[in-house]
């Protein structure tokens, strides 16, 4: 199995694998930064047996502000939320959500770093399973609770204390939107700009116009640009609050490179007494 299909089902193999005697469990995680919850859109159509996941309430914990917006859940609330999806030990997870996986790479990161290795995303999520003819169900799936046993650490992350450091001695990717990268807006959190030494990487340059993942040359490329490739000992990626970066993770490894995810991202960083630096250039 290549890299790329370790982190990537195609619709295709899906379809064939939802026939078979093992299907996936899976998980709809459709939401938007800032929106309505995506539970009225799934209730209306999702794919077939697919589990509606609430990424605010069972994809993050709720603390001070000084701990980001969307801090990791503790892995027993992430195990209760996993064993209410369905999942075993055993289990092998597809993620989706409405377009682009966005917001299914957060799920996709946090299962893996729970432990689960059998854990892909729907490349071009929703949209390509809709242009492929598959069908679509309404209303709440309740699965039969699953009985999978969590734990945390298995894929790497950065707290506040190690992001500097990374910056200085590694490759540290801001995943944000460039301008906000730039400090010319920010929206959402209490100061604008970038931390010092970050590169800035969106995570919109890792997708097809239709919201697939790029071919591993165009991301190889566009990462060789950042000088990150497969041989980059120490690579780390930021947003705005830990959802979108885990995209960018996802697409690093989808071309075999590691990178570690900063759960806190800019609204923990921003709301600390710490550096910013602004414009384009990292410093």
């Amino acid at each position: 199995m290549s890299d790329r299909e370790r982190v990537l089902i195609e619709v295709e193999e899906l379809l064939h694998q939802l026939g078979s005697g093992s299907p996936p469990v899976l998980l709809d995680v459709r939401w938007t930064l800032g929106g309505p919850s995506g539970h009225g859109d799934y209730l209306a159509g999702h794919i077939p047996g697919a589990v509606f996941v609430d990424l605010d309430t069972e994809l993050a914990a709720h603390g001070e502000p000084t701990e980001g917006r969307h801090p990791l859940p503790s892995v027993a609330d992430l195990q209760a939320a996993a064993r209410r999806w369905g999942i075993d030990d055993d289990s092998s997870v597809v993620v989706y959500d409405g377009g682009g996986n966005l917001a299914a790479a957060r799920a996709w990161w946090l299962l893996r770093w729970a432990g689960l290795s059998r854990v892909r995303l729907l490349d071009g999520a929703l949209p390509a399973w809709q242009a492929a003819g598959g069908p679509l169900e309404t209303g709440e799936v309740v699965p039969e609770p699953g009985r999978v046993e969590l734990s945390e650490g298995h894929v790497p992350s950065l707290d506040l204390d190690q992001v500097a450091e990374v910056a200085d001695t590694g490759v540290l990717l801001d995943a944000r939107a460039g301008e906000r990268y730039r400090g010319e807006t920010e929206p959402m959190d209490p100061k604008a700009g970038h931390v010092p030494g970050a590169l800035s990487a969106p995570t919109s340059e890792n997708l097809t116009a239709d919201g697939r993942f790029r071919d591993p040359q165009e991301l190889q490329q566009r990462f060789d640009a950042l000088g990150v490739g497969p041989g980059t000992e120490e690579v780390a990626v930021y947003c705005g609050s830990g959802v979108y970066a885990a995209h960018e993770v996802a697409a690093l490894a989808s071309i075999g490179v590691s990178a570690a995810l900063y759960p806190g991202s800019w609204s923990q960083w921003s709301n600390h007494d710490l550096p910013v630096a602004t414009g384009p250039h990292p410093r």
